[in-house]
């Protein structure tokens, strides 16, 4: 199997519903919002992490993860978009799932039903599973890591203080769940489903936990050190809008070292386990030295 991302669209494609009944606008939001593009690094990583552990082929159990994980991303995208978070019309050059509708209620409910799609893709393996208690962990993670005690307990904690100073603590707090917490779900999942062992899936989140530390310090750097041609947006936004960043914190030249020490940690960690992670050290060096 290539390591780029069409098998990935390919698999999406093949869980998608059909774009039929009076329900079917929904269906079409649906669709459009996990459709309109994105990387696919989730479930990139969460295949690349099984390689490690199985050499077997792609089982319909992974497939499953992949496609569920890239689901509860994109419902997210789709949630942040709306005008009550962060009010954004366009998500890489196409209309935002809310504005293409023209219907903030429309993208309420695509969201939402992205994320419970997520769970039934996620659980319809379990018709042919060959390996019901590994699905079973695969599930849990996936639902810990989307939640309140993951992905939604940091963005929740990101609106609250949205427009007043952070502390350290709550930085640190948003930066591992918000963007965190699914990188962890991709590399535990990948892992489980490959029988790694209770400690070979512990290290595999805390390598997912640097690199998702690093890939948010990077952001903050880039807002004040970037190209503006490049990322897409006015230097300093963060600032401007008085938001606490890593940088604002603890300054440029630490911010760098700390990226550069987490992915160094990562990597060393990565060295651990089994197999041949070539693939991921190239992915993950890539995410946390991006321009853009």
């Amino acid at each position: 199997m290539s390591t780029n991302t069409e098998y990935i669209e390919e698999m999406i494609r093949e869980f998608l519903p059909k774009e039929k009944g009076f329900q079917k606008t929904i269906l079409e939001a649906l669709n459009y919002s996990i459709l309109v593009g994105g990387k696919r690094l989730r479930p990139l990583i969460m295949h690349e992490t099984y390689r490690l552990f199985s050499d077997g082929p792609v089982t319909n159990d992974l497939k499953a993860m992949m496609v569920a994980l890239e689901m509860i991303h994109s419902s997210s995208l789709v949630h942040d978009d709306l005008p009550c978070m962060d009010n954004d019309r366009f998500r890489r050059g196409k209309l935002t799932t809310w504005a293409k509708y023209e219907s903030e209620a429309t993208g309420v409910l695509a969201g939402d039903a992205l994320m419970i799609y997520a769970f039934e893709v996620a659980s319809s393996a379990y018709a042919k599973t060959k390996n019901p208690e590994r699905l079973c962990k695969a599930i849990h993670i996936l639902a810990n890591k989307t939640g309140i005690y993951g992905m939604i307990g940091g963005q929740t904690v990101d609106v609250e203080l949205t427009g007043r100073p952070m502390s350290a603590e709550e930085l640190d707090f948003v930066f591992r769940l918000k963007t965190g917490a699914l990188l962890e779900s991709a590399m535990m999942i990948g892992a489980v489903l490959g029988g790694a062992t209770l400690k070979e899936v512990e290290i595999c989140r805390k390598i997912a936990e640097n690199v998702g530390v690093a890939f948010q310090i990077r952001d903050d750097i880039l807002d004040v050190s970037g190209d503006e041609a490049t990322i897409g947006k006015p230097l300093h936004s963060d600032e401007k809008n008085n938001k606490t960043t890593y940088v604002s914190l603890y300054g440029l030249k630490k911010a760098q070292e700390d990226v550069e020490a987490l992915t160094a940690e990562a990597i060393r960690l990565l060295d651990e386990l089994p197999g041949d992670s070539g693939t991921l050290k190239e992915l993950f060096t890539s995410m946390v030295s991006r321009n853009k």
